[in-house]
């Protein structure tokens, strides 16, 4: 069979291209619609988001691609269409716009094509500025009135994988669909070899049914099936004329398209030679440039070129791309080939640049990424340049949150500042470790490095750096609630940076002072915060704007100020998403996490805590709070693995001595030990935290841990001016207390204020509540009471929420149920919801039963006959 009728042969792709017609009806009625297609390498994505745009031939379409550098592009597939769409989106990408307002132009473009159809193709390559307007797309989708399909593989990317990441948080978000594509069956497999002389049992066994796989052994037209699909492209390949074979090499080490004047410049050839390379199937002719139709073709010829020859063309691609004929060069590119070409007089041209422009698009990840780059260049570099280039990449290692290497690199740039005697210089890599340190807990170290910064640059005259070590020691203090010193020394930054005219250094000191006194009660101290941030604002201080708001949303959330915590989270979530300040919105998410668990929005509280622990970074206050909300969850619904999660929380925690991180930890620790009736475990639990508490003034942290010890039966005083409701409790009010939770709105802590009462009808107002919110362990102390009263005509059966639902599932049943129509395997329900594959194939095992279906596609089937699952 002629490749082009392989190619046409959309085997098994009915369904989905029914699908995509459907989501683009329904955005060409102005309900835009985010599709993520996923499927192994191979499988066949861009073959049917292809046929499907060929069927739509009256939408406008938009097409760009991630490319497979290294480091990659920012923005890569938005610079792409906006190469087709010209215009304020062309004009944004070239100058370096922030992600949101890229999304913001993309979404008019989309807008006034409508119907309009935009690809953004392997994400999985994607920066962090593009995953960035991933995000974006995912949750305002509906506004942008336009079909964009985002395609990735999924099976060579790993649980923490940014891509995953970003997909995970768009699990519930309304305008997002999926579509994971399967392998062919046997029966397809059968039918595309029927014209060969090959054995179509052995062709499917070796290819596992990937269409690529299938494709190309076919094309190779061996005897036998190829063991292996680089050696299908290289037989097919080494058929082609020594001329049109170097065109395949040289399109393969140039990413991700190789434009026709570069070409020219790294294989010249004839034009038959480039026809004959093209009719091989093996390469895609674009405007101007041309490309392998699939990754994994260009690796196979990638890997076959011989190592003087690789260089060979790196070195050629670079002279090249520093002259091209139209537009500017390309720093990100130049960086890749000067790297591969071995010129590190180049890399440290270019890398350095590449970086700058990266971090301005908010592509931190990349920024850090290109100063690596640089770095491993550097050893001939005069000492003060190369501690420049650690410092800067210390500073982009922190936004995202990659703090062990930010550590490294201000150490050994400290060290090179001591020898060069630039006591200034040294000052300010010492204060950024201080803030390097703090993130992963180090906090003795932090503590340390701060007061060194301090005592460094007093010995000189003072300067910006010395108000700024001001204000990051004061933070240090702030950090560990220990009120006065924070103030002493933010008074002092305040000082010396009014006095020199330094507005950045005043907008973070007021931040600190303001986060001290707000925390301990005093709304000044919201106030100064406020004023902090519109300050940042009016500087364009992006970083400065979100550490205020993480300020305020993190004491918000402590003090159970709701109506202020719900609104600061979002935007600082939304802030922090736009500008790829990775280390803020992991703070932002697990703040949501904390609030909607307490808010009683169970469901929520779990997807934001998982998200945060699907990122592996290294600043463990997130991680604590997730995983205690998580433990706290588990613990209250009666599901297993509870205590991995709490124990895991309590390790990070414990050694840092700092209550913001103990407190979430002890506190779940404390409530998980009382539902299992472990009551003389919960003194041991609780005993450092609550006198930490005590000394630290914190009275809302006071109340809740001695409430806990109070409900084990530990003799507790609450001592003067404790936070209401807990006093209420404490004087025996239960009522009161329960109608203060009310208020408040947290329903779970109302239910039981009620429970602790001793007269019938609370109680059984109490277990209605706990009933409602899926908390069994709870819901069962408070019947063993009932029980104990002699009460009569208890609920036995399923909770509200199970009988809720046609098919008596449970609340996570019904959450897995989810994911299993989503097209999830098991293992990825474990870690999309931070549970053991054991408890997962439980669950799934249990809906299979209770729906009466025998596999998962019926069990999807089901699920959206029922209502209980979105097509």
């Amino acid at each position: 069979m002629p490749r082009e009728l392989l190619a046409s042969a959309l085997l098994e792709r009915d369904s989905h291209l029914e699908a995509l017609d459907g989501w683009l009806a329904e955005s060409a009625e102005g309900q835009g619609r985010l599709v993520l297609v996923s499927g192994e390498a191979g499988i066949g994505k861009t073959a049917l988001v292809r046929r499907f745009a060929e069927g739509h031939a009256d939408s406008a379409l938009l097409w760009g691609a991630c490319d497979s550098l290294g480091t990659p592009r920012p923005l890569g597939p938005l610079v792409d269409i906006a190469a087709t769409t010209g215009g304020s989106l062309y004009e944004l990408v070239e100058s370096g716009g922030k992600a949101h307002v890229v999304f913001a132009s993309f979404r008019d473009e989309l807008q006034a094509r409508r119907p309009a159809i935009a690809v953004l193709e392997d994400v999985h390559w994607a920066d962090e500025a593009t995953l960035d307007v991933l995000r974006l797309l995912g949750r305002r989708a509906e506004s942008t009135q336009g079909l964009v399909i985002a395609t990735y593989r999924d099976d060579e990317i790993e649980p923490s994988h940014p891509v995953r990441v970003a997909v995970g948080e768009l699990a519930g978000a309304e305008g997002v669909r999926r579509i994971e594509l399967p392998a062919l069956s046997a029966e397809a497999v059968a039918e595309l070899a029927a014209p060969h002389e090959i054995d179509a049992e052995e062709l499917y066994r070796m290819t596992g049914g990937n269409p690529f796989f299938v494709t190309e052994a076919l094309a190779a037209a061996a005897a036998g099936v190829p063991p292996t699909v680089r050696d299908a492209v290289l037989a097919r390949a080494s058929r082609l004329s020594a001329p049109a074979r170097k065109i395949l090499e040289a399109v393969a080490v140039v990413r991700p398209r190789c434009e026709l004047w570069l070409l020219d410049s790294l294989a010249p050839q004839d034009e038959a030679a480039l026809d004959e390379a093209l009719a091989s199937g093996m390469l895609d002719a674009g405007r101007q440039t041309v490309a392998f139709r699939h990754e994994l073709a260009r690796l196979a010829i990638e890997g076959a070129i011989g190592p003087r020859q690789r260089l060979a063309l790196h070195r050629k691609a670079l002279k090249a791309l520093q002259q091209p004929p139209a537009g500017r060069p390309d720093p990100v590119r130049l960086a890749h080939h000067a790297e591969a070409a071995g010129d590190g007089e180049a890399v440290l041209e270019f890398a350095p640049v590449a970086a700058d422009g990266a971090a301005a698009l908010g592509a931190h990840r990349e920024a850090a990424s290109q100063y690596a780059r640089a770095l491993r260049f550097a050893d001939g570099l005069e000492a003060a340049r190369r501690a420049e280039l650690l410092q800067e990449r210390a500073h982009e290692c922190f936004l995202t949150d990659q703090n062990i290497d930010a550590i490294e690199a201000l150490q050994e740039a400290i060290e090179l500042y001591r020898n060069l005697r630039d006591r200034h210089r040294e000052g300010a890599s010492l204060g950024a470790l201080a803030e390097a340190l703090w993130c992963p807990g180090r906090t003795s170290e932090s503590v340390g490095a701060a007061g060194e910064a301090v005592a460094v640059l007093e010995s000189i005259p003072p300067d910006r750096e010395l108000a700024f070590a001001y204000a990051r020691l004061a933070t240090v203090y702030k950090d560990a609630e220990d009120a006065e010193p924070a103030r002493v020394w933010t008074g002092r930054a305040l000082e010396l940076a009014e006095q020199l005219d330094e507005p950045e250094i005043v907008a973070n000191a007021l931040a600190t002072r303001g986060a001290v006194d707000f925390w301990l009660g005093d709304d000044a101290g919201r106030e100064k915060i406020e004023q902090s941030i519109a300050l940042a604002e009016d500087l364009g201080l992006d970083e400065q704007v979100a550490r205020g708001t993480n300020h305020l949303a993190g004491i918000a959330v402590r003090l159970r100020r709701y109506d202020l915590a719900n609104e600061v989270v979002e935007s600082g979530l939304a802030f922090t998403g736009e500008r790829g300040l990775e280390l803020f919105r992991l703070y932002f998410l697990a703040y949501r996490a904390r609030a909607e668990l307490d808010q009683g929005r169970w469901q929520e509280a779990g997807d934001a805590a998982t998200a945060v622990l699907r990122i592996p970074r290294h600043s463990t206050i997130p991680r604590i709070i997730a995983l205690s909300v998580l433990g706290r969850l588990r613990a209250r619904r009666g599901d297993p693995d509870v205590w991995p999660a709490l124990d895991e929380a309590w390790a990070l925690a414990e050694p840092t001595g700092e209550l913001q991180r103990l407190e979430p930890a002890a506190v779940a620790r404390a409530e998980a030990l009382w539902l299992e009736g472990r009551h003389d475990d919960v003194a041991a639990a609780t005993e450092a935290t609550l006198e930490l508490a005590r000394r630290r003034q914190a009275a809302g942290v006071v109340g809740e841990l001695a409430l806990w010890r109070w409900r084990a039966g530990i003799e507790e005083q609450l001592p003067p001016g404790a936070a209401e409701p807990f006093a209420a409790q404490f004087r025996g009010d239960w009522a009161r207390a329960a109608e203060l939770w009310g208020e408040i709105g947290c329903p779970y802590e109302a239910a039981l204020a009620l429970a602790d009462g001793d007269d019938e009808l609370s109680l059984r107002h109490a277990l209605s509540t706990l009933k409602d919110l899926g908390a069994e362990a709870a819901a069962t102390v408070v019947t063993r009471r009932l029980r104990r009263h002699g009460a009569r005509g208890l609920p036995r059966g399923p909770r509200r929420a199970t009988r809720g639902n046609p098919a008596g599932l449970t609340a996570r049943e019904l959450e897995v149920l989810t994911l299993v129509a989503e097209g999830l395997r098991n293992a990825e329900i474990a870690d999309r919801l931070f549970l053991s594959g054991r408890t997962v194939d439980h669950h799934v095992s249990s809906i299979l039963r209770k729906l009466k279906v025998r596999s998962r596609a019926e069990a999807t089937a089901e699920a959206l006959r029922l209502g209980l699952a979105r097509r």
